[in-house]
């Protein structure tokens, strides 16, 4: 008569009653090539979990607390069982060995899923799900992902719907769980889906991180978190291809958009300035018709003063030699004028520097691509430079600030708009339209400016400008009263300025005054604020007055053609604007722009501004480390007064100009005004 005998499974390993073999705690299959030596002496084995832990089957209490049954051979004598049950309970501890897919059957199902038969690779998948009930819900699970490549979200449930989650192991489970949100997601269960995508991503198989992290992005909008989904999507950024993270992007932006510009705003407020979500909030705002206020530098430090060291030899405060410098800026594609604007520039402020002083400097083509400049960067480096200037296009610069700490700190050429900061030690500088935008609201409200209109182009650097005026206008207690926007084909703005001017009185008049025969100039109430091109701003302003309206103008930079064109802009006198110092020759420490523009195109016109941007660029270079840790100082600059926040970002304050005469002249910063034009 046989005798059944009950063991402890201390061994935590279990065995299947239709297979001869044994499955562990972790998700790996062990042969137990023992077992058909072991039924010369026991007639059955079977283990039987008790589902005690159902919520976590495979925990070792779980599973401790189940018991191999086994039914003994009356061959076998009972001195001899505790051996018996040792090796068979040791079996299971040999060398790890994979699923069993393959088998002919399994090779055909993953054929026909290579080959985009999808429905019939499912149907090969759950075939093989009944021929294996100990794989069952393994199998089940790749009939549903299958079915979810099919498109049929719904076929893939019902495969599901019979699979135990403790019955998956390794990236099974999260392969489930990312069926189930998936299938959650088509069913407008937000809620659940988020739930099923908590897990970390860390670990993860690429393919498998990029489909939680997209997923997750996905589930929080839908369950009302824009701000949750926006950084999930910035989490998967780092990991996306180009062409990706460009859809990626424009998900951000229009997910945050969707907000309420209140909820925004207030995020805004509670971020620090140098974080990666901030630059997103921004251009969603603005995609509505918003912006953030700035915070208008106001250093008071100048840095490079002569002061005596201990030797009591003059020395320049904060100044660092610097012996190898890189340039890294395009040598064609459709930043190659920019670039050779700002190459010139550099190379003024070399030549104009004291030889001694002088770095060798060293010109690399960043090419055409943001990996051309990382790659760029790296010859650079390679080569030995001790500072890198460049690149130039906000996808080169955001592209190389991706690399993380960088062995060799830039000074890159312009402002990412992705959300990238600049890596510690590094720097980034460029001439924002927003920045003159907030510092022409700064100018109004500081002269009893209370009530503004607005005139923007359509150009995105003109809307960059006018949201940036209205933010910082507004916060500081304006009021906006119109705005329009001018195209650049129109040449009769009657609409626009009854759109922007109604709730003006044609009434209001300046007396006209010049920078010289005034000193307490009546301060109006009123005043226009415009972004646009001089050839736009000469349409718009003889117009303005036709139609009775005589308020003073501001506006930023871009109405100035940085050239005397006399004859054409005398239909803008009175119109004051902000603008880089050197343009009129009172930078200090730069070479004479009048005498540059004798021999050097790039100095002249529009380009000017970017030649200016490449003699600071230049300066800028010794003085980095003292400006970044004191950002109270500043260096007066070709482009303006510079220092550098706590983030890593170049500030600017302009320098006012004002045209008389068609002429456009630096101003001593008192306002003048006359009437517009």
């Amino acid at each position: 008569m046989a005798t059944t005998q009950s063991v402890p499974m201390d061994c935590m390993m279990r065995f299947p009653v239709m297979r001869e073999r044994a499955r562990i705690a972790c998700p790996t299959v062990y042969n137990l090539p023992q077992l058909d030596t072991a039924r010369r002496f026991f007639t059955d084995v079977r283990c039987d979990i008790l589902d005690r832990h159902e919520s976590n089957p495979l925990s070792s209490a779980n599973l401790q607390s189940g018991w191999i049954t086994m039914t003994l051979s009356p061959l076998v004598s009972p001195r001899r069982w505790p051996t018996l049950l040792l090796c068979i309970l040791l079996a299971g501890c040999g060398s790890i060995g994979t699923r069993g897919d393959d088998s002919a059957e399994a090779q055909h199902a993953e054929q026909l899923q290579r080959k985009g038969d999808f429905h019939a690779a499912a149907q090969a998948w759950l075939d093989l799900g009944d021929a294996a009930f100990a794989d069952r819900a393994y199998y089940h699970l790749r009939a549903a992902e299958a079915l979810r490549q099919e498109g049929d979200l719904e076929a893939a449930a019902r495969a599901l719907e019979d699979v135990k989650r403790r019955k998956l192991a390794d990236d099974q489970i999260i392969r489930y769980d990312l069926l189930e949100a998936e299938i959650a997601l088509s069913r407008k269960d937000a809620h659940r889906a988020v739930e099923l995508l908590g897990s970390s991503d860390n670990g993860l198989p690429m393919p498998l991180r990029l489909r939680l992290l997209e997923l997750r992005a996905r589930a929080q909008a839908a369950n009302a978190d824009p701000i949750g989904s926006a950084r999930t999507r910035l989490q998967l950024d780092r990991w996306l291809s180009d062409g990706d993270r460009e859809q990626n992007r424009t998900q951000i932006v229009e997910t945050l958009a969707k907000a309420p510009v209140e909820v925004l705003q207030r995020q805004a407020q509670a971020l620090t300035g140098n974080d990666p979500l901030l630059p997103w909030i921004e251009r969603a705002l603005r995609k509505n018709g918003q912006a953030l206020p700035q915070e208008i530098p106001n250093p008071a430090l100048p840095i490079g003063t002569l002061t005596p060291d201990q030797n009591n030899r003059m020395t320049r405060e904060g100044y660092k030699p610097v012996h190898l410098v890189a340039l890294l800026l395009p040598t064609d594609g459709p930043l190659r004028s920019v670039a050779q604007s700002i190459r010139d520039g550099f190379f003024a402020a070399y030549f104009a520097d004291a030889p001694e002083q002088r770095p060798e400097i060293r010109s690399y083509d960043a090419g055409l691509t943001p990996q051309d400049s990382v790659a760029a960067y790296q010859r650079a480096v390679n080569d030995g430079a001790e500072r890198v200037a460049g690149p130039l296009s906000k996808e080169a610069v955001a592209e190389l600030f991706r690399q993380g700490n960088l062995r060799v700190p830039v000074l890159a050429l312009n402002h990412p708009d992705s959300g990238e900061n600049p890596p510690s030690g590094s720097v980034e500088f460029g001439l924002l339209p927003d920045a003159e935008g907030a510092q022409v609201a700064e100018h109004m409200i500081a002269r009893g400016i209370t009530r503004a209109a607005i005139f923007a182009a359509t150009d995105e650097w003109a809307e960059r400008a006018a949201l940036a005026f209205r933010a910082q206008f507004e916060q500081r207690g304006g009021r906006i009263l119109g705005e329009a926007r001018v195209r650049d084909a129109d040449v009769n703005y009657s609409s626009p300025i009854k759109q922007a001017l109604a709730d003006f009185s044609t009434a209001k008049t300046v007396p006209a005054t010049t920078a010289n025969d005034i000193d307490t100039p009546t301060v109006p109430a009123d005043g226009i604020f415009i972004a646009m091109r001089p050839q736009q701003a000469r349409l718009l302003l003889p117009q303005v007055k036709i139609a009775g309206y005589k308020m003073p103008v501001f506006a930023t930079s871009h109405v100035y053609a940085g050239s005397a064109t006399q004859g054409l802009d005398r239909d803008l006198d009175g119109v004051q604007f902000c603008d880089a110092p050197w343009l009129f020759d009172i930078a200090a420490g730069v070479p004479l722009r009048s005498e540059l523009a004798r021999n050097l195109p790039t100095a002249r016109g529009v380009s000017a501004r970017l030649f200016a941007l490449g003699l600071d660029a230049y300066n800028l270079m010794p003085y980095l480390d003292s400006l970044r840790g004191h950002q109270e100082s500043y260096q007066p600059g070709a482009t303006g007064q510079l220092s550098i926040d706590a983030y890593g970002r170049v500030q600017r304050l302009l320098i006012w100009a004002q045209f008389e005469n068609g002429n456009a002249r630096a101003i001593n910063g008192e306002l003048t005004l006359s009437s517009a034009p």
